[in-house]
């Protein structure tokens, strides 16, 4: 069997999976493309989250994508004009919960964002300006726990309003419309 592989611009407001048995209805991957039986996200992003997500019918890849080599870089906007000081204590990381413990995250990458890339595309509307102002910053990590990049500027003094994953490994979201899947034959082409 040939395994097959996706690239998706992950919209606001779908879930990572296909199938979803709670009562309220939800909207699922598999609305958005015609993905063959067996596909799989590779790591998710939370219904909240936008972004580039990589998909696959084979479970060996999912698991060489999600290691801790590869590097996965998200733009998150955050409440207020974030500082030098809330850039720095990212990078050397920050103390959040994961499973009801204390975790201090691993030192990343973490810098301000001056000019959103226009792929970015406008979002969902965050709020209105009269509530203060909000800035950009790019955190990339190798590790991702459940909603971290959220947790971690949380921790810093500045909520995220907004999160999109622009890049896993080297596939980056540069070019793919919201909704946008595409498929390419094998990911360590991109990676």
């Amino acid at each position: 069997m040939k395994h097959r592989h996706f690239i998706l611009h992950k919209p606001h407001g779908y879930l990572s999976q296909f199938i979803y048995e709670k009562k309220r209805p939800k909207k699922k991957l598999g609305e958005l493309y015609d993905f063959p039986e067996g596909t799989m996200a590779i790591g998710r992003l939370d219904e909240d989250s936008e972004g580039i997500l990589l998909l696959t019918t084979d479970g060996m890849m999912s698991e060489i994508v999600r290691s801790k080599t590869i590097e996965k870089e998200y733009f998150a906007q955050v409440d207020g004009l974030i500082t030098d000081e809330a850039i720095e204590k990212l990078k050397n990381g920050v103390e959040i919960g994961f499973k009801g413990i204390r975790y201090t995250t691993k030192n990343c990458q973490a810098h301000k964002i001056e000019v959103l890339p226009n792929y970015i595309g406008e979002g969902r509307r965050i709020r209105d300006e009269r509530h203060g102002p909000t800035s950009w910053v790019s955190i990339t990590l190798t590790e991702g726990k459940f909603r971290q990049v959220r947790k971690m500027t949380a921790a810093v003094g500045f909520p995220t309003l907004r999160l999109v994953r622009i890049r896993v490994g080297d596939v980056r979201l540069d070019g793919l419309k919201t909704g946008e899947v595409i498929e390419v034959s094998d990911f360590f082409d991109e990676l």
